[in-house]
């Protein structure tokens, strides 16, 4: 049991015995004293000022002597107003720490088959381009949020939708037909996704010119786009495709199946995968269908132009369009469809939608729709509502080429990485294959972290120097850190020294800052879970290595004389390094044995 779990439950009995109340121990949650008082743990009193009828300063003196007379984890304690602050006895955190040491899969919980079952949709990629600095920072939310969701005892089917129809698929289409010359990844020596990319601000590049000339010639500039020849022939073809055109058909999927090649590699070399995808192209038909049941029930309306809609002004929204006139389906269909097939698949508990926040209102009608249409999990959708990435330059912009690629930015990362850690010295005596293998792991673990330490609400500038930094809140200090941790450890293997019996042992001042802050990593993954933010994770992961690197300063653990003492340290050693590496493993980030 934890130490916090020990003493709510202390102090739930406290209350009961002093002021007859009954109060579930969970209700109650220890907090870690501030540094200005002296305390490990502190507790809030004014719940039980009212029944006790005495000050907050009476009833934290009142509970503090019972917990010192009758849990022997007190030592002693202090009142600052209505604040409990307990000191636990140096000893206790012995106890403490051997049980950290001796919990398989500690702070996690395990999943059973009464587990609720979570989806979570990320990445959601268009097959007319690569993925981009904004889709690497929904990947690794997705993928993190999904881990840690698994951490606290969830079920979870991590998912994507793939955006692979409409008029910008098109787009590329037409203009590899028009100006590609047959060309494949293969004979332009490119990742797919890349090749059809090309092609897509390849098109953009001539309808503004084709514009720019019909403006030329007297039209305004409303005219001229609709009057573009190039555009006309893309929602030409865009109709083909929806009339099952077999060459347009054809060109389609295979075009699609180069893109997906080059997403597949750039998923690998990032880290996250899927256990379902899903495809535009098979659910929009499938919404179109809800939406019409929903309409012959009366959940839905009809106007004269025959257009589909839901009147949502009960709810303090408008009116939402769900079927054109032609009968062709909006985006909020398709995630209806999307929705219907995922909850044929999966008895889906919860729906999670990774997606930024420019689609708040969207998520909103979304749920409202499904909750109407008669999804069980439609009420409770979540929108992981997250803000946008950008660079020192600026903004990004797909159709005129100025995004940031993310496999040049991995790339980057990573040469930046081997520069800055050869310059540093922190590769040396290893072998070419280390090397490749560790500058890999520091370069997307420096991305991955700073784009995940960030609260995941608020927009951010990626700043790539910034984040390689082997000092300050970054990944690679983290994975530096737990690299000489595990040196330490060799060192004490090689020795022959070995983790012996520590609990009689009296943890000094520094010994149980670092156990307590081991002793948080359950409470930190369960609030993480809770808040949807794997920002909390990359915190505590660097808080807890600042927090080491004090220990290993202030205290001697290899030239330890004391065998008991030294089996704490090495213990506490031990423990750190696996909850760092598990910290860090659900953000997706990888650590190295050696550096």
């Amino acid at each position: 049991m934890s130490i916090d779990n020990i003493i709510a439950q202390a102090v739930a009995r406290a209350v009961k015995e002093l002021y007859g109340v009954e109060t579930a121990p969970g209700s109650i949650q220890p907090q870690t004293t501030k540094k200005e008082f002296e305390g490990n743990l502190t507790i809030v009193v004014f719940p039980w000022v009212k029944a006790a009828r005495k000050s907050p300063e009476a009833v934290g003196q009142e509970i503090g002597e019972w917990l010192v007379n009758n849990e022997p984890a007190v030592d002693r304690f202090n009142v600052i107003k209505g604040f409990l602050n307990i000191v636990i006895e140096p000893s206790f955190w012995s106890s403490v720490l051997n049980h950290i040491e001796h919990t398989p899969g500690y702070g996690t919980v395990p999943v059973t088959d009464e587990s609720p079952l979570v989806m979570v949709e990320y990445s959601s990629p268009n097959t007319n381009k690569p993925l981009h600095l904004g889709h690497v920072r929904n990947n690794l939310l997705g993928y993190s949020l999904a881990e840690i969701l698994k951490a606290c005892g969830n079920k979870v089917i991590k998912t994507n939708i793939v955006n692979d129809r409409g008029i910008h698929i098109c787009k590329s289409m037409l203009a590899w037909k028009k100006w590609g010359e047959g060309a494949t990844p293969e004979s332009r020596g490119v990742k797919g996704d890349h090749l059809i990319g090309d092609f897509y601000v390849l098109f953009d590049k001539h309808y503004k010119a084709e514009v720019a000339s019909l403006i030329e010639s007297g039209m305004t500039k409303e005219e001229a786009e609709a009057a573009s020849p190039l555009m006309q022939e893309a929602r030409a073809m865009l109709r083909a495709w929806e009339a099952k055109d077999p060459e347009v058909r054809g060109l389609w999927e295979t075009m699609n199946s180069w893109v997906y090649a080059g997403f597949d590699e750039t998923y690998r070399r990032m880290g996250v995968d899927f256990d379902k995808i899903y495809y535009e192209s098979e659910t929009y038909l499938e919404g179109k269908e809800k939406v019409l049941e929903g309409l012959e029930k009366g959940l839905m309306y009809r106007k004269e132009d025959g257009s589909v809609w839901a009147d949502l002004t009960n709810a303090g929204l408008d009116h939402k369009l769900l079927l054109r006139s032609d009968g062709t389906s909006v985006y909020m269909t398709q995630d209806i469809g999307t929705a219907k097939l995922r909850y044929r698949d999966f008895p889906i508990d919860k729906m999670i939608y990774v997606v930024g926040n420019e689609q708040n209102y969207h998520f909103q009608v979304l749920s409202l729709l499904l909750d109407r249409l008669g999804f069980k999990w439609g009420k409770d959708l979540v929108h992981f509502s997250y803000g946008m990435v950008e660079l020192p330059e600026g903004k990004m912009k797909s159709r005129e080429g100025t995004v940031v690629d993310a496999d040049d930015l991995m790339d980057d990362m990573v040469e930046t990485a081997r520069a800055v850690s050869e310059q540093l010295g922190k590769l040396d005596g290893c072998t070419p294959e280390e090397i490749s293998a560790i500058t890999e792991m520091v370069g997307l673990g420096a991305l991955k972290y700073f784009l995940l330490k960030v609260d995941p609400r608020k927009n951010m500038t990626f700043n790539p120097k910034e984040s390689i930094d082997f000092n300050g809140n970054t990944g690679p200090f983290i994975q530096y850190t737990y690299a000489r941790i595990r040196s330490v450890l060799r060192k004490a293997a090689e020795s022959g020294m070995e983790i012996g019996d520590y609990i009689a042992v009296k943890p000094g001042e520094r010994e149980v800052a670092l156990i307590q802050r081991l002793a948080d990593y359950p409470s930190v993954v369960a609030e993480a879970g809770r808040s949807y933010s794997p920002a909390l994770i990359a915190n505590y992961a660097y808080e807890l290595v600042k927090e080491y690197n004090q220990f290993y300063h202030d205290c001697s653990i290899l030239k330890e004389e004391d065998a008991a003492v030294r089996s704490l340290r090495l213990a506490l050693s031990e423990c750190t390094a696996r909850t760092v590496k598990a910290a860090m493993g659900l953000l997706g980030i990888k650590v190295p044995e050696r550096m």
